[in-house]
């Protein structure tokens, strides 16, 4: 990997982590040919392992002094063309917009997306992430079911993209472990019925008067379950509560009406978990 002090930030090399949006980067999402940003040494190594293809490196030069001059040795061989960009944090603030406090950020090629079918052939548990659009919320859902032994995510696609910037460190890299697919969707939940064709029944986080205990053992039944979790503000549609088999609740107490749908997320994968 050849070591380049950025000398102009106008470097074309440099656009992906100064001038693209996150919208720009991931263009072709779903046929491979986008670009991720992975921020921070323990997602890359996350993101090389997953044998996503690096782009180049971006690095604080006291973070090359300190030991990831070790990083890019480490992988040097397998691409010796990848460049690693090397400036004072400074620069790189200057570059990225914020203080790159981790030290180091790298440029990956996305990976084609597997078909739903494909992700699901296996899967008894799986969450789904309708309408989320707040990053951190969308990595820390898939670090919880990373964790929990969700067996994929499912993603509609007006939620953020889980290759999202943030919403990758937030999952420290678990995106790119926890199997997962887009969800095509006109906002009312027709994508259940696709759930019910591979043999799920869906359940929906949502209060209602119809909502039964999260600890309901008919929920634990089910030999395939799919966990639809809402947007942070409204909640799922109407028509998405409405079409699912359960209407879930997690019980609270002191007058707490809900959790923040990450939290929810981890409460409700633990108790419904397969194993």
């Amino acid at each position: 990997m050849p070591v380049l002090p950025i000398l102009q930030l106008s470097d074309p090399g440099l656009e992906p982590y100064a001038r693209l949006s996150e919208r720009q980067l991931s263009e072709g999402k779903l046929t491979g040919r986008g670009l991720f940003i992975a921020e921070g040494e323990k997602v890359i190594r996350v993101a090389l392992n997953a044998g996503c293809e690096p782009v180049s490196l971006l690095m604080d030069e006291q973070q090359l002094l300190e030991g990831g001059r070790a990083m890019a040795a480490l992988y040097a061989d397998q691409w010796p063309e990848v460049p690693v960009y090397v400036g004072s944090r400074s620069q790189l603030k200057q570059l990225s917009g914020f203080d790159l406090s981790r030290g180091i950020m790298g440029v990956m090629r996305r990976r084609s997306q597997p078909a739903l079918q494909q992700v699901l052939a296996t899967a008894r548990r799986v969450a789904v992430i309708d309408g989320v659009v707040e990053a951190t919320n969308v990595g820390a859902i898939f670090r919880s079911a990373a964790a929990l032994d969700i067996d994929a995510v499912l993603v509609t696609s007006n939620s953020c993209d889980p290759l999202n910037r943030r919403a990758l460190r937030v999952s420290m890299g678990n995106v790119l472990l926890e199997p997962w697919a887009w969800l095509e969707t006109d906002g009312s939940g027709c994508y259940q019925s696709q759930l019910r064709e591979l043999g799920f029944a869906t359940a929906a986080l949502a209060l209602t008067d119809r909502s039964i205990s999260i600890d309901d053992p008919v929920l634990r039944r089910q030999e395939r379950l799919a966990l639809i979790l809402g947007t942070e503000g409204e909640g799922l549609p109407r028509d998405t509560i409405e079409t699912a088999d359960f209407t879930v609740k997690i019980p609270m107490a002191h007058g707490v009406d809900s959790l923040n749908v990450a939290a929810a997320s981890a409460v409700a994968f633990w108790q419904l978990r397969a194993r």
